[in-house]
């Protein structure tokens, strides 16, 4: 009997905007959650592919990709595959048109940190936007973060022109493929950055300042998507959902008002559709628990504070302070090794700035501080020594008992040659460690 081949079931078509942590441990779970819906689609086989092209400009762009597929790996248990568009300006067609092919053929295409400019100049003149668009329509997943994410919107913010080299605020045209589902955006990730310390690196290092400079430039219909930093959005195309997840809140903005859609929520569609003042006639929507967030740190959920090495590095030194103040050698063991953890965890976030090597210089002053603690000795002097001094001591009570005065004072000046110092006292015998 002949058997019906049977039809793949049609792939969802889900949209992933992150504002970064791309490839922290706070976007591990929305990751997951991704390839999950896709596997009930492909029977668990997933074809995944990293678009390298926002790095390669890079000198360690092999290195970066690498990393990053590592991350995948071992944070979702998922092979990814390197486009291999690194560059478009080599001018090997046969190498550009491979990549492309894997692109189009990808379920599941993930882009992330770099430079949107370099990205779309790159990109220019290639099937890249046809394929994202293509994706949208007809399936798949397109996760893009950080740099990429900008490059999505009807306008792309040049970061690198504006805050590093002081190019005058200006637009560049973007991909634009957000339009075709209804969402004429420009998407502006790192929303709320704070690097800047003294200064505003809000709004993807812009700047309110700059920000109202530009805004007025955009067509009437465009508005602001941004999405903060450690958050993103999973719009499901199919069921018209949006869920914000992550630690931070998407905002919808249009000549400088704005509304917050924040981490946990679920939103119908229409409502980013209508952008910061449309009505859509919908129930609240629900509040979940952020998604991002392992169970065992729902408690936590609510902090408003970002998560990050430094954070963790911070919170795991104060708990060595404790347990070695304590005398608790397994409580500082843990720290540390909780540290350790943590490096590892983080190490393949691409928005550290110098916070590993803050960790890793917190790490190791914590071990000197426990090898020194060891040396002396963890436990308490007391402790270790209390059994001992109190039997010699119930000896010499008893010698003084039985007027054997010299057997007493001998043992109290053998005590004392090994540093512990007797007392006699109206309530009793006291003795102390001599320093």
């Amino acid at each position: 009997m002949t058997e019906t081949p049977t039809t793949p079931a049609r792939l969802p078509r889900l949209l992933v905007i992150m504002g970064s942590g791309e490839t922290a441990p706070t976007m591990t779970v929305p990751h997951r959650r991704v390839f999950e819906r896709l596997a009930e689609a492909t029977g668990d086989q997933i074809n995944a592919v990293l678009l390298d092209t926002p790095f390669g400009f890079q000198e360690n762009v092999n290195e970066l990709a690498a990393k990053t597929t590592d991350y995948f790996r071992d944070a979702t248990g998922r092979q990814v595959e390197i486009a291999g568009l690194a560059r478009t300006d080599h001018g090997d067609v046969v190498a550009i048109e491979t990549a492309i092919a894997k692109i189009r053929s990808a379920d599941w295409l993930f882009a992330g940190p770099g430079s949107p400019t370099f990205a779309l100049r790159q990109w220019k003149d290639t099937a890249v936007p046809i394929a994202i668009s293509e994706k949208l329509q007809s399936g798949g997943a397109i996760v893009f973060s950080s740099a990429a994410a900008l490059t999505l919107g009807r306008k792309t913010i040049p970061v690198y022109e504006i805050y590093k080299s002081g190019f005058d605020p200006y637009w560049v045209d973007g991909l634009d493929v957000l339009t075709a589902i209804g969402l004429p955006v420009v998407v502006i990730p790192h929303y709320d950055n704070k690097e800047g310390g003294n200064h505003d690196t809000t709004k993807c290092y812009l700047g309110e300042r700059r920000l109202l400079m530009l805004e007025p430039e955009l067509e009437d219909e465009v508005f602001i998507l941004g999405i903060d930093e450690h958050t993103g959005v999973i719009i499901d195309l199919d069921t018209e959902i949006a869920e914000v997840v992550g630690k931070g809140a998407i905002t919808l903005r249009k000549d400088a008002k704005s509304v917050r859609i924040e981490a946990g929520e679920l939103v119908p569609l229409a409502k980013l559709r209508n952008g910061p003042f449309g009505q859509v006639d919908v129930a609240t929507p629900a509040r979940l628990t952020p998604s991002a967030i392992s169970p065992d740190q729902a408690d936590s959920a609510t902090d408003a504070s970002i998560p990050s090495l430094a954070s963790d590095a911070s919170r795991l030194e104060t708990a060595f302070e404790k347990a070695l103040s304590n005398r608790d050698a397994d409580g500082a063991v843990a720290a540390i090794l909780d540290l350790d953890s943590a490096i590892i965890s983080w190490s393949n976030d691409t928005l550290q700035g110098d916070d590993l090597e803050r960790a890793r210089t917190a790490l190791r002053s914590m071990i000197v501080r426990l090898g020194a603690a060891a040396t002396g000795g963890v436990r308490d002097s007391r402790e270790v020594l209390g059994p001992i001094v109190e039997a010699a001591l119930a000896a010499r009570v008893t010698a003084r008992t039985e007027k054997a005065y010299a057997v007493s004072d001998a043992i109290r000046d053998n005590l004392a040659a090994a540093g512990i110092e007797v007392r006699d006292t109206e309530t009793g015998v006291d003795w102390s460690i001599i320093d």
